[in-house]
């Protein structure tokens, strides 16, 4: 009588419909907070890379300038775009790096192989992600710039949405998708990629023990500080796109494909003109990011979610 074949254990936890919701319900209110409450940050970075009256401010005078002209309100220009667009967007980002990741560490066949090539696992997994979760986001994103670029534009969301697509069609919500997708992929890779790194970096120097025995608080420290270096990165490798994106929803450029539109405008703010606005949009993005995955995890572990994935390489032993 013949013995049947050994059962090979799955390499990764099955997650169900309720723990994806659950990571879509996370990912989504954790960037809903966190973007929102950075709008009046997100508001002066956004004039300083459009408006030529803002050329060469930083975050405190442009804000100042914003202020004297239209009021406090002003720095709250497109908080409704901001508030839809990254709830939908957080929520497939987060869930859909989870299902990326989980399908990608299945497909190297081994733990050990998964170890291996973990970077690609990350780099892939963000990419993944982030391409549908931007199918969510274009719409509002390209409401919400005309906004701020124009605060004469509509009155609020809605109304501004409705005028875009009577009056210029889908197609104009969508402009700026190749542009978003230049941004936010380098902006979700520098996000998940760094910080897994930076997480292993600092796990790498703890002993089993003292890993397992740390305080709530050492916690909320190794996530804050993983998060602000991986907002950094995302921040850089990801803000002359956000220029564009910025320029290209503002009407600016020849008519033509997007990637025509694209290099048009990039050659004519410059290479200076690219990374305007930096400064206050990496202020932004670390901020964003560390809070997100302090969030992430709060709400996570209160929803009773399982964990994630996690791939790094193993604890060194104690000399």
């Amino acid at each position: 009588m013949s013995s049947k074949p050994a059962v090979k254990p799955a390499l990764t936890p099955t997650f169900t419909g309720s723990d994806y919701a659950k990571f879509f319900t996370a990912g989504a209110l954790c960037c809903t907070l966190s973007h929102g409450f950075m709008t009046p940050i997100d508001v002066v970075k956004t004039r300083i890379q459009i408006d030529p009256a803002l050329k060469g401010y930083n975050l405190v005078t442009g804000a100042r300038k914003i202020v004297a002209a239209e009021g406090p309100r002003g720095l709250i220009t497109g908080a409704g775009p901001t508030f839809v667009g990254y709830f939908l967007q957080g929520g497939a980002k987060f869930a859909g790096y989870e299902a990326a990741k989980k399908y990608l560490v299945d497909l190297s066949g081994s733990r050990e192989k998964a170890i291996e090539y973990r970077t690609a696992i990350y780099l892939g997994g963000a990419a993944i992600a982030e391409f549908f979760a931007d199918i969510l986001l274009t719409p509002a994103e390209a409401t919400r710039i005309r906004l701020v670029s124009n605060p004469k534009f509509a009155n609020g969301m809605v109304p501004a949405f409705t005028k875009i697509l009577k009056t210029e069609g889908v197609g104009a919500l969508y402009a700026g998708f190749i542009p978003i997708l230049c941004k936010q992929i380098p902006y979700a890779i520098g996000q998940f990629t760094v910080n897994e790194r930076c997480l292993e970096f600092i796990y790498r120097r703890m002993t089993p023990e003292k890993r397992k025995n740390l305080t709530s608080g050492q916690h909320f420290g190794i996530t804050l500080t993983s998060g602000i270096i991986a907002g950094f990165a995302a921040a850089i490798l990801s803000h002359p796109a956000d220029t564009l994106l910025s320029q290209i929803n503002k009407g600016h450029g020849p008519e033509g494909s997007q990637v025509h539109r694209l290099v048009a405008i990039a050659k004519q703010v410059g290479f200076q003109g690219l990374w305007a606005g930096l400064g206050p949009r990496m202020i932004m993005t670390a901020g964003l990011v560390s809070s997100q995955f302090v969030m992430y995890g709060w709400i996570k572990r209160a929803l009773g979610a399982p964990a994630g994935i996690e791939i790094h390489k193993e604890t060194k032993a104690p000399k």
